[in-house]
C-alpha cells in the first residue's frame, strides 16, 4: 500500500512540478519604466495627465480589451497609427472600444459558450501552421458592469508611454489593405465589426495570448502558459501586476 501511495503521490506531483517549472521558464517580465505608472514619469507637458484606465473582459472561453477611444484616438495621432485613427473614427460615437483577437472562423461561430463546438475549436487549436484570425471591435457607451454582464473584469491603470506601446503593437494587429484595415463583416453583438488580422491562431496562439501580449508591451508582466484560459489570465494579473476586479 505505502509503495502504490507512493507512486501515486509521484504521477500527481510530478505533473504539477512540471507544470510549475515551464509556467516559470516561460513568464515574461514587466517593464517597471512603463508599469506601474507614476506622476511625472511622462514628458513635462504630459506630466499631470492622469493614468489610462484599461480593462481586461474576460468570459468563458474569449478575452478582450476595453480601451477608451480618446485616449487610443490621441495615441494614435502621437505614434502616427493611420490604421488606429481609422477604426477610432468609424467608432466616433462611443466612448470606448471592446477589442478582442481570435481565429476567423471559430470567433465568428461561437458567440457564446452555449454555441460550442467542439469539433470546430479542436480544428481551430490544432491545424498544422495554424489558422488565420480576424480581430473583433466593438463600440461601447454603457459601464463595462453592464455592457458584459457575467464577465470578469480587470482594471488596469497604465501609463501614457505603456499605452502608446500598447498602441503601437495594435495598430500592427490589422491587416492593411492599399494603407486600410479591412473590414470582414458585422460583429457578433452590439454596433461591432470583424476585421482581417495578423497572426495565425493556434493551441500556442489563442486570445488570450494576443491580449496578454498587448498588456505585455504596455510594460506588464504575463505568464504565457497560464494565460492560455481567460481566468488564467485574470488570475495573472490579479497576481503578478496586480489588477483589481471591477
Amino acid at each position: 500500500m505505502r509503495r502504490f501511495a507512493r507512486r501515486t503521490a509521484l504521477l500527481v506531483v510530478a505533473p504539477a512540478i512540471t507544470l510549475v517549472a515551464a509556467a516559470w521558464l516561460t513568464a515574461r517580465p514587466g517593464d517597471p519604466a512603463l508599469y506601474p505608472p507614476a506622476p511625472g514619469d511622462e514628458a513635462v507637458e504630459e506630466a499631470v495627465e492622469e493614468a489610462v484606465i484599461v480593462r481586461l473582459v474576460a468570459r468563458a472561453w474569449h478575452s478582450g480589451l476595453l480601451l477608451p477611444r480618446d485616449d487610443l484616438s490621441r495615441a494614435a495621432g502621437k505614434i502616427g497609427s493611420g490604421t488606429l485613427l481609422e477604426v477610432t473614427e468609424r467608432f466616433g460615437a462611443y466612448p470606448a472600444l471592446e477589442i478582442g483577437w481570435g481565429d476567423a472562423g471559430f470567433y465568428r461561430a461561437v458567440p457564446t459558450i452555449d454555441a460550442l463546438d467542439w469539433r470546430l475549436a479542436l480544428k481551430a487549436l490544432f491545424t498544422p501552421g495554424g489558422r488565420p484570425a480576424v480581430l473583433h471591435v466593438v463600440g461601447v457607451a454603457a459601464e463595462p458592469g453592464t455592457a458584459f454582464p457575467g464577465a470578469e473584469i480587470m482594471t488596469l491603470p497604465l501609463s501614457r508611454a505603456g499605452f502608446r506601446r500598447l498602441a503601437t503593437a495594435l495598430g500592427h494587429a490589422f491587416t492593411l489593405r492599399d494603407g486600410h484595415p479591412v473590414e470582414a463583416g458585422p460583429g457578433l453583438y452590439g454596433p461591432s465589426l470583424f476585421y482581417e488580422a495578423e497572426g495565425r491562431f493556434s493551441l500556442l496562439n489563442v486570445c488570450n495570448h494576443w491580449s496578454a501580449g498587448l498588456l505585455n508591451e504596455a510594460g506588464l508582466p504575463v505568464t504565457p502558459l497560464l494565460d492560455t484560459l481567460p481566468q488564467g489570465l485574470a488570475l495573472d494579473l490579479a497576481w503578478r501586476a496586480p489588477a483589481r476586479a471591477r
